[in-house]
C-alpha cells in the first residue's frame, strides 16, 4: 500500500489554523472522533474539534507487522484491512458503537488507552504504539517513533498518548505493531467461587500455558487459550473444565470486550436507579475485594475488577488502596474530583509540567483526564 504524505493533507492544516486561533483566544477545544467514547473521564468542554476529517490507511506493510492510520480513520476499517491479511490488534480495544453513535476511530483508541479481555496476555495499548504524529496546543505538528521499535529513543512520547484523553494534543496519525491471528483458540468454563477463582488464575499464571484471557462472574470462570494447536490442546487436557463451542464462546468475548455483555446489561439498569460502574486496577494476587452486596466481574487475571455499587466514592478508594491499586469512575454517577484516582503530588507535579510543554494554553479537552489538571 503506497505511503500517504500528511503534510500535505488540507485537512491538517484547516486544524492547525483553528488551534492556533483557539490558543490565542484561549478558546478550549473538545477533540472529538465517533463521540463513542464521550462517558469517559471528565466533564466535556469546548468548541468540537472533529477529528474524522483526517482519516484513512496511510501504509499498511503485512510482512513487516506495521500499520499506520490517520487519527479520525474508523477502527473498523483497520481491522478489516487486517483481516484480510490474517492479522489483527492483539491487544482487542473496545469498540462501543450500538447504531446511535458513530463509528470508533484510530485516535480515540490511543486517547482513551482502552484494552480488551486479552490485555493480560498480550499488553496494553501503548506496547503496541510505534510511532505518532500530534498537533499540539501550540499549532505545532510533531513526529514521534517510528514505524519500528529501533526508533524509539529518548522519551517515548507516542506511547504517552495511550490514555492521555486527548489533553496533549490530537493524534493525527498513528503506526500501530499488529500480530497474525493464532492459529488456535479454545474456551473453557469452570465453577468456582471467587477466591478459588483468583487463586487457580495465579497459580496458572506462573505456568508455560497459553492463557489470553480470563473473566469471573457469579461463580463462572470462563478462560480462553490461544496459541499453537499442540500448546492450546496440552492445556487444555491439563486444566480440565467444559470446553465452550466457538461460535458461543467468540459471542460471549466479543461481548465483553465491547462491553454488550449480560453482566455489563444488567450494569446499565443499576446505574439507571443510581448505581455507579466502577474499574478497578489491582494486583493481580489481591484477595476478593471487601464490597459487600456489589456486583463485580474480573479480568486479566485479577488485575481488572468492575465493580457496580451506590457506595461512597472514599469507600471505594479505599478498597482499592487495600489491594494495592486505584479505583475510577467508568460508568454512571459522577462525583466530581471523587470520580478519580487520587494524584500523589509528585505524579502531579509531573502531569502539569508535561502539559505545559504540549498545551501551555490548556486549549485541549480541559479536565478531561483529571479535574486536578486545570
Amino acid at each position: 500500500m503506497a505511503e500517504i504524505d500528511l503534510a500535505q493533507n488540507a485537512s491538517l492544516r484547516q486544524l492547525i489554523g483553528v488551534v492556533r486561533e483557539a490558543a490565542a483566544n484561549k478558546t478550549a477545544l473538545r477533540i472529538s472522533g465517533g463521540g463513542t467514547k464521550d462517558f469517559l473521564g471528565g466533564p466535556l468542554q469546548g468548541d468540537v474539534l472533529d477529528t474524522r476529517q483526517l482519516s484513512g490507511i496511510s501504509s499498511y506493510e503485512p510482512t513487516e507487522l506495521v500499520i499506520t492510520a490517520r487519527g479520525g480513520t474508523p477502527l473498523a476499517d483497520v481491522e478489516e484491512v487486517l483481516a484480510a491479511k490474517g492479522q489483527c490488534l492483539a491487544f482487542e480495544p473496545p469498540r462501543f458503537e450500538d447504531g446511535e453513535r458513530g463509528a470508533s476511530t484510530v485516535g480515540g483508541m490511543v486517547a482513551a488507552g482502552l484494552a480488551g479481555p486479552a490485555r493480560v496476555s498480550q499488553g496494553a495499548v501503548r506496547d503496541f504504539v510505534l510511532g505518532a504524529t500530534l498537533l499540539n496546543g501550540r499549532a505545532e505538528v510533531l513526529s514521534f517513533g517510528g514505524q519500528v521499535m529501533k526508533n524509539v529513543a529518548g522519551y517515548d512520547i507516542s506511547r504517552l498518548l495511550a490514555g492521555s484523553m486527548g489533553v496533549l494534543g490530537v493524534i493525527c496519525e498513528v503506526s500501530l505493531k499488529v500480530l497474525p491471528v493464532a492459529p488456535a483458540t479454545l474456551t473453557l468454563r469452570f465453577d468456582m467461587d471467587q477466591p478459588s477463582a483468583l487463586r487457580r488464575l495465579n497459580e496458572w499464571a506462573g505456568q508455560p500455558l497459553p492463557l489470553n484471557a480470563s473473566a469471573w462472574w457469579e461463580g463462572t470462570l470462563v478462560l480462553r487459550l490461544r496459541g499453537a494447536q499442540a500448546a492450546v490442546s496440552s492445556a487444555a487436557q491439563k486444566l480440565g473444565g467444559e470446553v465452550i463451542p466457538n461460535e458461543l464462546a467468540n459471542a460471549f468475548w466479543n461481548g465483553l470486550r465491547d462491553q454488550r455483555d449480560e453482566f455489563f446489561t444488567n450494569a446499565q439498569a443499576a446505574l439507571a436507579q443510581g448505581a455507579t460502574l466502577w474499574r478497578f486496577s489491582v494486583a493481580a494476587t489481591a484477595p476478593k475485594l471487601a464490597l459487600n452486596g456489589a456486583q463485580q466481574l474480573i479480568e486479566w487475571g485479577g488485575a481488572q475488577r468492575w465493580v457496580v455499587s451506590d457506595a461512597k466514592p472514599e469507600q471505594m478508594h479505599a478498597a482499592a488502596a487495600e489491594a494495592r491499586g486505584h479505583a475510577s469512575v467508568f460508568r454512571g454517577r459522577q462525583h466530581g474530583s471523587e470520580a478519580f484516582a487520587p494524584l500523589s503530588a509528585p505524579l502531579l507535579r509531573i502531569h502539569r509540567q508535561t502539559l505545559q510543554a504540549f498545551d501551555p494554553a490548556g486549549v485541549f479537552n480541559p479536565q478531561r483526564l483529571h479535574p486536578a489538571l486545570s
